[in-house]
């Protein structure tokens, strides 16, 4: 991963395009194409959002061309930008240091780290939400969060293993169409960590893993050792001394009939 300083080295990178699934899809490539940070998602509404990444002007450089290719594909490229060494007044304002990506969710603490991702977005929520009940009825995936990004655009987000992803982001697709109207979609068979920290996560799952932190605790606080009182020992100086036993001198004769003590 690029290393940068927060006062202005390095570079700035964004590419900007009208979908969030389209905007998820660019930023792993971005990621996955040379060695850059995620900073996090942009969202100013119309469904516009912009994937912004820092790190070495030449991986920069590199990240923004994979990910406008990317996005272009997918047919929802709006503009890209590459800025070099961005001043602090610039860091200061908006939102496009280091502190957005610290302040998201670590990836080990994701109830669906190392899990595939998939995004379905229709324009309308009843399509969405109607989409997100076909995906959750049709394999074994879990509905991670939903996005909205304005002008009626919706993004239903579940995980699971990457088969079970696949099968129910076709289902969903199909009962979209039915209610509404179906934008996009995408599947990211592993998010890489810094993605993982940029994707939206519903209030449910936070809930939990805060929970599951609380409960790792050995010992309840209120529990206090009991120090034991020390055993005072006597004093040397104040050991009496008894008086040592006279044992009996016994008396024996020898062969020549001397006397021995």
């Amino acid at each position: 991963m690029s290393q940068f300083s927060p006062s202005g080295e390095g570079a700035l990178g964004m590419v900007s395009a009208r979908s969030f699934p389209a905007i998820v899809g660019t930023a792993d490539m971005m990621l996955k194409s040379s060695g850059v940070v995620l900073v996090g998602f942009e969202k100013i509404g119309g469904g516009y959002c912009t994937a912004i990444v820092r790190g070495g002007i030449a991986d920069v450089r590199i990240a923004v061309e994979a990910g406008a290719e990317t996005a272009q594909q997918f047919g929802q490229f709006v503009s890209k930008s590459v800025i070099p060494r961005p001043l602090p007044n610039l860091e200061a304002v908006l939102p496009i240091s280091a502190r957005f990506a610290e302040l998201a969710i670590a990836p080990g603490e994701s109830p669906f780290a190392n899990r595939a991702v998939g995004l379905l977005e229709t324009r309308g929520f009843p399509a969405m939400v109607g989409a997100a009940d076909a995906m959750l009825k049709a394999a074994n995936v879990e509905l991670a969060a939903y996005e909205t990004t304005g002008d009626g655009l919706c993004t239903a987000i579940i995980r699971g293993s990457v088969a079970s992803v696949a099968v129910a982001v076709e289902a969903g697709m199909y009962e979209a169409e039915r209610i509404g109207e179906l934008h996009a979609i995408m599947v990211i068979p592993r998010a890489l960590e810094d993605l993982e920290r940029a994707m939206p996560l519903a209030d449910h799952w936070v809930a939990q893993q805060a929970k599951k932190r609380a409960s790792r605790v050995a010992l309840p606080i209120s529990v206090k050792s009991q120090e034991k009182e020390p055993i005072a020992l006597p004093r040397l100086d104040e050991i009496p001394i008894e008086k040592p036993l006279e044992l009996p001198v016994e008396r024996s004769r020898s062969r020549e009939g001397s006397e021995l003590l």
